[in-house]
Formats: structure tokens, C-alpha cells, sequence
């Protein structure tokens, strides 16, 4: 049967061509054609390479939410929303009547049991947990310590270097390379070294990219097909495979290395009791006190260390892609943050200038906002994945039932006029501040990129101290000219990463 499914979807492009053959005169965005047998796949098929706006298109012509039928054998029948009356009553008022699902974990697999995954009292036991060491005031202290060192022993070098080259770069892998070292620092007290002038290869930082490509294709694809592949070894899930391999490969190794150590500290009778912060050592140890650790213990660190650093790593080097080319092509808010940075963060002089406080960032008004509508617009996590226990009728009017993917485009949310206005496509930092200079709070199922409700990320405090670190260091030490005629698309992929890279070419600031 697995095989029939597969042979139909392969003889998609065939319908296809008749299909485009036939409706030369329909509007490029309309609706897809609910074919007999195969359903509306042959219109997802067409504009598989534009996933995310070809979904936003269909979108605003549906009122903000739209029913997909798949192929009648396949349980395909998604439901896709980006109506913020539905993504409240998702996400927040009625939560407790959707969970991640059955299908959820089995797309996410190589999740494990990680905190994405995980539901009920074990997700309510990894979100406490996660909450108390977030704010703890070590934790606070590492994430700027170790971000400011990453920047200065690792960012500065490497933008000097391709400065003085005067060579392409792909800005993307440098973004990449930062934020891996850092979650790594983070979460498991190592820095692989990933970002350097050399810019050596493993495996493990590439994996991520790998891996996201493979789970969105797995949002589309029948579970019998994609499965299947998955027994073949071929394709995207040959590549989710090598990048599982490669995870846990560093994954373990480090676990095991910080266990060694560890054990030798205890040992010894002169142990220093402030010896540094480590999320997952503390983790372990917080979880010990309150919850029952599952036996294999080194699975269970496995799994929470690969969530925690999915969360960190792509979401926002991914959103710091995307926010410089919105300044490189928008360039008078990039002489607004500048002005800004000179008039609010104030340097000794016999301290480099990039060195500011998390409470000066906090004066950065217009880089804030500028950060906000960057992330409006091409929001990291660009969908969410929900399933119904129970049936239930959103808002919109829409039925749904446990057997209908429910997906909530992030994407789309930030690009509808019936949101956020006839000028949602244009970017304007100047939308988040008030008229008394502050920031302007949008309500969460407005502007879901941290997502709404009881699974509201943790991490949003964390991600802006973070890109505020490296907007302010790049912006007032360089310039970053885009590659003449480089093509710049999202990538269908779960997380939005940019399709072709981020080629520009990086040149020194001579004043600020």
C-alpha cells in the first residue's frame, strides 16, 4: 500500500501539467483544485518552492484560514489558520484541548523526549525546571559573559579577516557558526570552536539545517511515504538520518566528558563552590530534587541538551539574517540605530566601544523595534503544529477533529492587512514604539513568534540580549553590502532560514 501512495504522489507533476494546461487564466494565488484521488497535493506540489507565501497568498483569500484535503488515503486533511482569534484560542483559551499529538512526536523524532515533545506532567516538569534556571541570576551572568567572548574572540576576528579579503561570505553560516558556539557554551559548558577565521567543518553544526529541511517535508508528505523513505534511506530523510548520527555523536561525547569532570571535582576535598554555571549540570540536578529521572540518564540529557540547543542556535542566527538584510536594503533605520547606540551607550576610553550592559541595551528603543519587525516578518519558527483531542469549532467557524492537522502559519500572521495593516509588507521599526518612546506591546496571538499561552518560549529575554549584542557590535564596526543580483527567498524549511545564503561582502566602518 506504501508503495501505491508513493507511485500517486511521483504522478502529481503529470496532473499537474494538465492542471496549469487547463487554468492558464486563474489567479496565480487562488485556492489549489481539490483533485479527485490526489486531493489539492498537485497545487503544493507546484509551489513546494515557495511554501510559506504561496500558503500566505491563499491565505488572504481565504479570511485568514483555510482547509487543505490530501489525497483520500493518506490522512493528509490539514487545517491552516492565521487568524489571531483562532491562534488565541489555540494556543490559550482552549490549550488544554490541543496537544502536540501523536503525529507531532512522530515527525519530530529525533526529538526524543526532549521538552518539544514531551506533554502533560512530564512537559510541566522540563518547563519548571527550564523556567528556574533561565532566571537564575548565573545563568544571567553566563549569557552575557559568554556572548560578549564569543563576539570578541569570534566575530571581530572573522569580520576583520573577510574585511581585509574583501572576499564573498555567506553571513548565514557566520550567524550559524556564532549562535552554535554559544548554545554549546550555554548548555553544555563546551565551545566546539565552530566560528574562526579557518572556519573548520563539523558535522554536528551543519546537521541542524539538515534535519529542519526533513521535518517540514514531513508536515507535507503522507506518514506511510515519508516513512517509507525513511526504511529506503533515501532523499531528505537519508540526510535526517546523518544529521540524527552526527548529533548525538557530539551530543554524547560531551555529556560523557562533562560527567568525567564532574567526577573528578568531587573528589577533590577543595572544590570551589561558584565554579561556573553549566544549564545542563544544573538541569540534572534540579530535576533530581523534584521529579523522577528516567533511567537511561544519558538519553534523558541527550534529549533535553538537543532541544534546548535547537532553541537557541537556529531561531536566532536565523533572525539575525534576516534583520540585517532588512537593514542593508532599508538603510535610513540603520542610521537611526547608529545614532541611537552613539547617543545611549556610554564608553570609557580605555575600554573598546562594544562593550555595553545588558541594562544600556535596554535604551536601545529603535534597535529593539527594528529587531521586533524584523521577526514580524520572518518570524524563525514560521509555523506551529497542533492537534485537537476533542472536536471543537474555532472562532473562524471551522471544524476540526483529532484527525485534522491543525498548523498556525507564524509566517503569514506578520504579512495579512487584516492584522497588522495596508503597509504589513513595508518594514517599519516605527510601528513598535509609542508616542512616549517606548516599546509598544503587541498582543502574543498578534505577533506569535514566541508563541502564546501555556508554552510561551522562555527564552525571548535571552534572544534579545543576544541579537542586541551582535546588531549593536556589527552596525557601529562595519557595513555589510549584499552580493550584487544574490537571490534572497526563505527556505522551506521549519525553521526560516534564508534558501541561497547570505553572500555579502563586509567592509570596515571608518567612524562612528
Amino acid at each position: 500500500m506504501a508503495f501505491l501512495e508513493l507511485l500517486i504522489l511521483l504522478l502529481c507533476p503529470v496532473v499537474l501539467c494538465h492542471w496549469r494546461w487547463s487554468c492558464r487564466r486563474r489567479h496565480r494565488s487562488s485556492p489549489p483544485t481539490n483533485w479527485p484521488l490526489v486531493g489539492m497535493v498537485p497545487g503544493l506540489v507546484r509551489n513546494a518552492h515557495l511554501v510559506h507565501d504561496f500558503v500566505t497568498e491563499i491565505l488572504k483569500e481565504s479570511g485568514g484560514t483555510f482547509e487543505f484535503k490530501g489525497p483520500w488515503f493518506a490522512n493528509m486533511d490539514m487545517l491552516v489558520t492565521a487568524d489571531p482569534a483562532n491562534i488565541h484560542h489555540i494556543l490559550s483559551k482552549n490549550s488544554s484541548n490541543y496537544n502536540k499529538g501523536h503525529d507531532f512526536k512522530q515527525i519530530f523524532d529525533i526529538l526524543g523526549d526532549g521538552i518539544f515533545n514531551a506533554e502533560a506532567k512530564v512537559w510541566e516538569a522540563q518547563r519548571k525546571v527550564t523556567m528556574s534556571l533561565m532566571n537564575h541570576s548565573k545563568f544571567k551572568t553566563l549569557l552575557e559573559r559568554a556572548t560578549w567572548q564569543k563576539v570578541e574572540k569570534g566575530l571581530i576576528p572573522v569580520f576583520d579577516h573577510f574585511s581585509k579579503l574583501g572576499d564573498l561570505v555567506d553571513l548565514q553560516e557566520l550567524f550559524e557558526r556564532f549562535t552554535f558556539d554559544c548554545v554549546s557554551i550555554f548548555v553544555l559548558g563546551h565551545d566546539p570552536g565552530c566560528l574562526s577565521v579557518a572556519l573548520p567543518h563539523l558535522p554536528c553544526e551543519k546537521a541542524f539545517a539538515d534535519a529542519e529541511e526533513a521535518l517540514l517535508h514531513r508536515h507535507v508528505l503522507p506518514l506511510s511515504c515519508w516513512k517509507l523513505l525513511k526504511w529506503l534511506q533515501i532523499g531528505k530523510e537519508k540526510k535526517l538520518s546523518m544529521a540524527w548520527e552526527s548529533l548525538d555523536e557530539f551530543l554524547y561525547q560531551c555529556i560523557s566528558k562533562h560527567e568525567e569532570e564532574e567526577a573528578a571535582s568531587k573528589s577533590k576535598a577543595e572544590k570551589v563552590e561558584d565554579e561556573g554555571f553549566v544549564l545542563l549540570t544544573e538541569y540534572l540536578k534540579a530535576y533530581k530534587e523534584n521529579f523522577t529521572i528516567p533511567s537511561d540518564t544519558k538519553k534523558f540529557l541527550r534529549d533535553t541538551s538537543l532541544s534546548l540547543m535547537a532553541a537557541g542556535r537556529d531561531t536566532v542566527s536565523a533572525a539575525l539574517c534576516w534583520f540585517f538584510w532588512l537593514i542593508v536594503v532599508n538603510p535610513s533605520a540603520e542610521i537611526k540605530i547608529l545614532e541611537e547606540i552613539k547617543a545611549n551607550v556610554h564608553v570609557k576610553d580605555d575600554e573598546k566601544w562594544w562593550f555595553f550592559s545588558v541594562e544600556e541595551s535596554r535604551k536601545l528603543v529603535y534597535l529593539h523595534a527594528a529587531l521586533c519587525e524584523s521577526l514580524r516578518l520572518f518570524p524563525p519558527i514560521a509555523l506551529q503544529h497542533k492537534s485537537p483531542v476533542q472536536p471543537d469549532i474555532l472562532p473562524s467557524g471551522h471544524r476540526v477533529h483529532p484527525k485534522t492537522k491543525t498548523l498556525i502559519s507564524f509566517y503569514s500572521v506578520g504579512r495579512l492587512e487584516t492584522i497588522w495593516g495596508k503597509d504589513c509588507l513595508e518594514f517599519k521599526p516605527e510601528r513598535w514604539i509609542t508616542e512616549q518612546g517606548r516599546i509598544r506591546n503587541e498582543p502574543s496571538y498578534k505577533f506569535p513568534v514566541f508563541n502564546t499561552g501555556p508554552r510561551t518560549c522562555l527564552g525571548k529575554d535571552m534572544t534579545f540580549v543576544q541579537m542586541k549584542i551582535v546588531a549593536a557590535t556589527i552596525i557601529c564596526n562595519y557595513q555589510i553590502q549584499l552580493a550584487e543580483g544574490h537571490p534572497v527567498t526563505p527556505k522551506d524549511s521549519i525553521v526560516l532560514h534564508m534558501k541561497h545564503g547570505f553572500k555579502v561582502r563586509i567592509n570596515k566602518r571608518t567612524s562612528v
